[in-house]
């Protein structure tokens, strides 16, 4: 790393309302050339699609430069022994094994390829709760037309108080026709961290195979899938780990309930798990190879330390916002990773033209890049916390904010 402070604290700026925070030493604003982002944008939703730093993205270029020197050799002689190489860093990282991980595009394919390889009858129920991700509801709507199953969706309202609440909430969601739990580990909407240890166990208890999306949980929270326990485990590397866009995974278990198979079948069907899903047919791998350089990236800004500092940093921003505003979070601070979501006022429509309004306003008029995202039926501001932003990046937030929802309904 070249961008650094020194190891006195300094001030992080002033949060809504005019007050100042401590500065963990190391992050903020002058971090942002380490990335590619645009300097005079204030970016406060790296949760959206992440960022990937300028040393990441040459590690990827240099896998392709590699692949292009001599394509057949690449793919048929080096290629399955890099992807298992890469696999074991990231298996360490994510705390599981190598053999039983594999690269996919994102967690979305992960999470329909474990779908599609499952057998459900008619009626059969697949349960998840209306804090699922849009993209993996429609995943297991296709798969419940055409096989006759039901999307169970049970309410957990907000604020979330407490992870016993969300468990209570599924336990008493499950009946006998139960052939499926499918839970965020946290959530985009309501930007909030699900139980999904006692989860796992809950499914254990009953039977019934659970499958966790952890799109935003690598590089956000500690995270060991191996502690977790659910029977399959989806993530996306290039939100807060920084990894280059096209850089997913899928973990099995130990004893997976069903063995799964890539979208695409390919060569390699029938010759195990990691070995059908390394060879689906020529693509570029060089997503999936940086990523050990990304997670050398995300360690050196300092790991853990760089998640707590991240999730006290949005703590504090968001109880700001909401002292200021009155508007609420989604959720109690110990359940919030380093996202925060809190509910527009003006009763706006729980739309994407709605959304749509309220982002543009906020991005044209004041130069904050937010997400504008829907929970519980009702629209909310979500921001994020990244190495790279400071209090001062916030400044102002609240009042636009309060200005977007009244002028935008």
């Amino acid at each position: 790393m070249t961008a650094t402070v020194g190891r006195e604290p300094r001030r992080e700026g002033a949060l809504p309302g005019g007050a100042e925070v401590e500065a963990a030493p190391g992050y903020g604003r002058h971090l942002l050339t380490m990335w590619g982002l645009e300097p005079t944008v204030r970016h406060l939703n790296h949760g959206g699609f992440g960022a990937t730093p300028l040393s990441v993205l040459e590690e990827q270029r240099s896998w392709q430069r590699r692949m292009e020197a001599n394509p057949p050799r690449f793919f048929m002689s080096e290629l399955p022994h890099l992807l298992r190489v890469a696999a074991a860093e990231v298996a360490s990282f994510l705390g599981t094994e190598p053999d039983r991980l594999a690269f996919v595009d994102n967690a979305t394919s992960g999470a329909s390829a474990v779908l599609r390889s499952l057998d459900f009858g008619t009626d059969d129920e697949i349960l998840t709760t209306d804090h699922v991700y849009n993209a993996l509801r429609n995943a297991i709507r296709y798969l419940a037309s055409r096989t006759g199953a039901v999307l169970r969706e049970v309410a957990v309202p907000l604020p979330v108080r407490d992870a016993g609440e969300i468990v209570e909430a599924i336990e008493a969601g499950l009946t006998q026709r139960t052939r499926l739990i499918v839970v965020d580990h946290v959530t985009s909407g309501s930007a909030t961290i699900f139980p999904v240890e006692a989860i796992a166990a809950l499914g254990r208890e009953r039977g019934i195979p659970v499958l966790i999306d952890g799109a935003h949980a690598p590089g956000l929270v500690d995270l060991d899938i191996e502690a977790i326990g659910a029977d399959w485990y989806v993530g996306n590397c290039h939100k807060w780990l920084c990894a280059p866009k096209g850089a997913g995974f899928v973990a099995v278990s130990r004893a997976p309930a069903a063995a799964i198979h890539p979208l695409a079948i390919s060569h390699a069907y029938g010759q195990g798990f990691t070995a059908e899903f390394d060879k689906t047919g020529t693509r570029d791998a060089s997503a999936w190879l940086a990523i050990p350089a990304a997670i050398r990236f995300h360690a050196q800004l300092g790991g853990a330390r760089l998640r707590q500092r991240n999730r006290a940093l949005a703590a504090t921003i968001a109880g700001s916002i909401s002292q200021m505003t009155g508007m609420p979070a989604t959720c109690s601070p110990a359940l919030a990773p380093a996202m925060a979501a809190l509910r527009l006022p003006g009763n706006l429509p729980a739309t994407r033209e709605a959304s749509a309004r309220v982002h543009d306003m906020l991005y044209d008029r004041y130069g904050f890049e937010t997400a504008i995202t829907t929970a519980g039926g009702a629209l909310h501001l979500r921001i994020s916390v990244q190495a790279y932003n400071e209090a001062g990046d916030f400044e102002g937030l609240a009042e636009a904010a309060l200005a977007a929802g009244w002028t935008a309904a």
